[in-house]
C-alpha cells in the first residue's frame, strides 16, 4: 500500500520497530531492538494460546556452531549447487556461534542434547563437526524451549497483539521506505507506523496450498506437523514492495503421514519411523497401488540420496498405509509419546489405545480381504492384490529386491485388513523474501527495501540441505542482527 504525501496517514498504533510474527524469530527480533531501546511491537496472526510458529511445536533444539570457519565450510555444503553468497555464509556462521551466549543472557540454559556425531544430519561434510545441537533446561521437547523465549519477551513488557495478522505494508511512495503494517484485528483494518522499521518473522508457506503447488517440487498438496497459522503472509506482503524471493522449492520434507479432515496438520504413524519394530505386516502404495518406496527408509528431513544428488522423497499422491490385524492390534498406530508436533502439544489430540476411535472417525478403513480394501480405498485390486502377495513373498525370501528395506520384514496375513490415507508431510518451507547480511530484505538488482528487515524461516538461508536444529538456531542468528539494525534505524 503506499500512501502519498505520507503526513496524510492516520495511524492507530505506532511503535519503533514493528515484527510481524512471535516465533523464535519473532522473540530474537524483540528482545534484541527492546535492550538496544526501541519501542517494540509484535503483531501475532495467532491467538493467545497457540502463538511461538512452529518453535512452538518443534523438538526445541537450536544449533549452535563451535568454529566460525569449520561452520561456513558446512553450510556452504549444504548449499551445495543452490549456491548463497559467501557475505552471507559468513554472518551466519559468526552469528550462529553466539546463540548459547545469547540465550543464557535471557535467563535461558543451554544443554547439548546430542553430542557429535550423533545429530550431525551430513557428517561427510566438511565443517561438520562443529554442529551442537542445544536445547533450554532439563527437558527436551515439550515446548520447554519457546516457553523460556516467550517469558523472556514478557519480561519486559513488550507488547503483543493476538490475532492481528499482518495483512500489508505501508510504503512511502516517493522514497519507498516502509513506513508501518496495514493490519487486522477484531475484524476492523488497523494501521500500525513503525517509525524506524518492520522486521517480516511470520514463517513460510507450509499452509498455503496454491503456494505448495506453484514452488515445491513433486507435491500437488501437502500439509505440516507444525503450525496452521502460516500461509506466506509474509512473502506476500514482501512481494507487494518488490522484493526478491529466493529457496522457495526447498522445505523440510516430505515425510507420509496423515492429515485427519477434523485437524489442521498431520499426525505421524509410529509403523512408518525408522527406529520403530513393530509386530504385524505394513506396506505403502501409491494410486496404482503399487509400493514406490522403502517405507522404513531414513531420511535427511525428507531428503534423498539419488545418482550423487539429494532430491526430496517421492510421495505419489495418494498414498495408503496398507497392514492387517497384527500391526492395528498391536497398539496405537500414533506415537503418543511424541515430545513435539502440532496436534500432540497445542491440540493434545489423545490417539486411542486400541485404535478403535480413529477407525469409528473413517480415519482407519477396515475390510475383510485385500479385494474388498481395494474397492474401499478405489485402488486397483488387481494391483494391490499383486503388491501385497509380491510383498509377502519378499517377506519370505528375507530380500526386498524392490526398495531395499530391510526392517519390519512381516506379511501381511492376518486378517481382517486396514488401509489409512497418506498424505505428504513437512515440518516448514524455507523459501521467501531475499535478505542481506544485515538482515534487510532486498530487491532483484540488490537494493535493500528501506527500514524493512527479516528472520527465521521466512526466505531462510537455506537452500538444500538443512541440519537439525538450523531453523531455530537462525531465527535467534538473524533475529538478532534484524534486530539490532532495525532499532539503530533514525526515527521518521
Amino acid at each position: 500500500m503506499e500512501f502519498q504525501p505520507k503526513d496524510n496517514t492516520e495511524w492507530d498504533m505506532q511503535a519503533d520497530v514493528v515484527v510481524v510474527g512471535f516465533g523464535a524469530a519473532g522473540a530474537a527480533t524483540a528482545i534484541t531492538a527492546h535492550d538496544l531501546g526501541a519501542r517494540v511491537l509484535i503483531l501475532e496472526k495467532a491467538p493467545k494460546g497457540q502463538e511461538g510458529g512452529n518453535t512452538r511445536v518443534a523438538a526445541q533444539g537450536y544449533l549452535n556452531t563451535s568454529s566460525p570457519e569449520k561452520a561456513a565450510a558446512y553450510l556452504t555444503a549444504l548449499c551445495g549447487p543452490y549456491t548463497v553468497p559467501e557475505s552471507m555464509i559468513r554472518v551466519w556462521a559468526d552469528e550462529m556461534g553466539k546463540n548459547n551466549e545469547w540465550v543464557e543472557n535471557i535467563g535461558g540454559d543451554p544443554q547439548e542434547h546430542q553430542h557429535p556425531p550423533i545429530g550431525v544430519e551430513y557428517p561427510e561434510l566438511p565443517g561438520s563437526d562443529s554442529v551442537h545441537k542445544f536445547h533450554h533446561g532439563d527437558t527436551l521437547g515439550y515446548s520447554h524451549t519457546w516457553l523460556m523465549f516467550d517469558r523472556a519477551v514478557k519480561d519486559r513488557g513488550i507488547q503483543i497483539l493476538y490475532d492481528t495478522p499482518g495483512v500489508e505494508l505501508v510504503q512511502d511512495g516517493v522514497s519507498k521506505e516502509i513506513l508501518g503494517v496495514q493490519a487486522e484485528r477484531d475484524g476492523i483494518s488497523i494501521n500500525v507506523e513503525a517509525s524506524r522499521a518492520v522486521v517480516l518473522t511470520c514463517g513460510g508457506f507450509e499452509n498455503n496450498q496454491e503456494m505448495i503447488r506453484n514452488y515445491l517440487p513433486g507435491v500437488p498438496y501437502c500439509y505440516t506437523s507444525g503450525t496452521p497459522y502460516n500461509e506466506g503472509d509474509g512473502i506476500r506482503m514482501a512481494m507487494a514492495v518488490g522484493a526478491d524471493l529466493w529457496h522457495m522449492n526447498n522445505y523440510a520434507g516430505p515425510s507420509m503421514a496423515l492429515k485427519a479432515p477434523e485437524f489442521r496438520t498431520t499426525f505421524s504413524m509410529l509403523p512408518l519411523h525408522f527406529g520403530s519394530e513393530l509386530p504385524g505386516g505394513m506396506i505403502v502404495v501409491g494410486p496404482d497401488a503399487t509400493r514406490f518406496t522403502d517405507e522404513k527408509l531414513k531420511t535427511s528431513h525428507g531428503k534423498v540420496e539419488q545418482n550423487g544428488q539429494w532430491d526430496p522423497l517421492r510421495t505419489p499422491c495418494p498414498m495408503f498405509m496398507i497392514f492387517d490385524h497384527a500391526l492395528f492390534s498391536a497398539g496405537p498406530l500414533y506415537d503418543k509419546e511424541s515430545r513435539s508436533g502440532w496436534n500432540r502439544i497445542v491440540d493434545q489430540y489423545e490417539w486411542s489405545d486400541d485404535n478403535v476411535v480413529e477407525l469409528d472417525k473413517g480415519w482407519i478403513t477396515k475390510a475383510e480381504n485385500i479385494l474388498s480394501l481395494a474397492r474401499s480405498l478405489n485402488l486397483e485390486s488387481t494391483n494391490l492384490i499383486d503388491t501385497v502377495s509380491r510383498w509377502n513373498g519378499i517377506c519370505l525370501s528375507g530380500a526386498d529386491l524392490d526398495h531395499g528395506r530391510s526392517l519390519m520384514m512381516s506379511p501381511i496375513e492376518t486378517g481382517p485388513f486396514f488401509g489409512i490415507e497418506l498424505s505428504p508431510s513437512m515440518l516448514n518451507t524455507q523459501g521467501g523474501p531475499r535478505r542481506n547480511e544485515r538482515g534487510q530484505i532486498v530487491r532483484p538488482d540488490n537494493s535493500p527495501i528501506p527500514r524493512l528487515y527479516s528472520s527465521g524461516e521466512l526466505g531462510s538461508i537455506y537452500s538444500y540441505l538443512y541440519q537439525g536444529t538450523g531453523n531455530i538456531g537462525e531465527c535467534l542468528a538473524f533475529g538478532r542482527i534484524s534486530g539490532r539494525n532495525a532499532a539503530a534505524e533514525s526515527p521518521r
